[in-house]
């Protein structure tokens, strides 16, 4: 929390006069996490031409995202960081991501939080979050390049691969 106060020039007391607690400051800096990968997301399958496009497109943001914000990337989906269960704003935004994936991938979730098969939204969003994690982690070797373009090149061609598979 110091590093936070520090770089917006704060005391490190100074966020605590606008947060709860340490809970509520991280569950607001992953609610807005969530807005830009849904942003990076829209922006991604909104220039996409067909089906196919725009589910190679979502992978290719979600990745993108990852690697441009990795610290807030990791913060995201960090429960033991942050319980988003406890903080229903942060949760909402990360629902609206989720829904955003299933209906681009064709299986929207209707209000009762339901959908006819999640197992293609499970698959996607598993395979995209995997590798996005696995490259911030340095897991994947030098394979991949040193530089975050180069990553996400490797990254469009697994997630070419991944989609054959399941159009097969």
């Amino acid at each position: 929390m110091r590093e936070v106060a520090r770089r917006a020039g704060v005391s490190h007391q100074a966020p605590y006069h606008y947060f709860t607690d340490r809970g509520a400051i991280l569950a607001e800096l992953a609610g807005e996490g969530f807005d830009k990968l849904y942003d990076y997301m829209v922006s991604a399958i909104g220039l996409a031409r067909d089906k196919q496009a725009r589910n190679r497109a979502l992978g290719e943001a979600y990745i993108r995202f990852a690697l441009n914000n990795p610290e807030v990337f990791r913060l995201m989906f960090r429960c033991e960081m942050v319980d988003l269960m406890n903080y229903p704003e942060a949760k909402e935004k990360a629902d609206r991501c989720f829904q955003l994936v299933a209906e681009t991938l064709g299986a929207p979730i209707g209000a009762d939080k339901t959908s006819a098969d999640l197992v293609p939204v499970i698959a996607a969003w598993s395979t995209a979050h995997g590798l996005a994690t696995l490259m911030l982690e340095g897991k994947l070797g030098e394979a991949f390049g040193d530089t975050n373009d180069q990553r996400e090149e490797a990254a469009k061609r697994i997630l070419a691969f991944t989609a054959q598979q399941f159009t097969k």
